[in-house]
């Protein structure tokens, strides 16, 4: 299904800096690109490419969450990569592939803005800040994947857990998460009756509160204690190369002395 595209008297009301890496750009940089831009709507799960598919849009969330997924052949899927409001999907592709490398899925409502692949090819190719900003969104992109590795092989699955609710705590800045446990196991690659297991050990700590797809935030500190080292390296390594897109208050809660297991 097309993501829904604005028309002229709604896309007036669009802010496209609601995107906080077009947010990043400087003026002249974004009045480039601004004619470009088109404010479409996306729906939970739905799903934008498939594995394969042309690539011919890149998409800057502004209050909505999209998942890479890798989807086996047996049926089983995992999380690649995750984008929200701090950066954009498909901006690696506009320096390199123009295929899917997976699935991308929708995972909570809201808006973005799209723009075709090749009007933004001629904008980095004129203006250099603009090309900058992709290529250090690639970087910080690459230190993810590359930590999601090591996460995904030595961290429990708990601790998974509460750092993956706490990255779409961080996209959609609000406490009550549109989550249900199929999805969130699918993301996280285990059977659904452990991410069950899972939340009502974390909602009788007291950190989250669950309902009917839906699980809130109650406890955000205790929940990055609870998680593993990988939610604040990934979250250092963002702020470094492309400060002020994350969440807007900094954490507070310091990284755990102790390896993850």
């Amino acid at each position: 299904m097309k993501p829904h595209i604005y028309a002229a008297a709604q896309a007036s009301s669009i802010n496209h800096r609601a995107n906080r890496l077009l947010a990043a750009l400087e003026p002249d940089d974004f009045a480039a690109l601004e004619p470009h831009l088109h404010g479409v709507s996306l729906r939970q799960d739905q799903v934008l490419y498939e594995a394969g598919d042309p690539l011919r849009h890149a998409y800057f969330p502004h209050d909505t969450v999209v998942s890479l997924v890798a989807v086996l052949k047996d049926g089983r899927s995992a999380e690649m990569a995750v984008y929200g409001r701090e950066g954009a999907l498909g901006l690696v592709s506009a320096m390199t592939a123009v295929q899917s490398f997976g699935r991308y899925i929708v995972q909570a409502t809201g808006t973005a803005s799209q723009i075709e692949l090749e009007r933004l090819h001629e904008v980095m190719r004129i203006r250099p800040k603009v090309r900058q900003l992709v290529l250090n969104f690639a970087e910080a992109m690459m230190a993810r994947v590359l930590q999601n590795v090591a996460c995904n092989a030595v961290h429990s699955v708990e601790e998974r857990c509460c750092r993956w609710i706490l990255s779409m705590h961080d996209r959609l800045d609000r406490d009550a998460v549109p989550l249900t446990h199929e999805f969130l196991a699918d993301m996280l690659g285990v059977q659904r009756s452990t991410v069950s297991s899972i939340t009502r050990s974390l909602q009788k700590a007291g950190l989250i509160r669950q309902s009917r797809g839906v699980i809130t935030v109650t406890d955000r500190a205790g929940l990055e204690r609870a998680s593993c080292e990988c939610y604040g390296t990934v979250r250092r390594s963002f702020e470094r190369l492309l400060p002020h897109t994350y969440r807007n208050t900094s954490a507070t809660v310091p990284p755990r002395p102790r390896q993850c297991s």
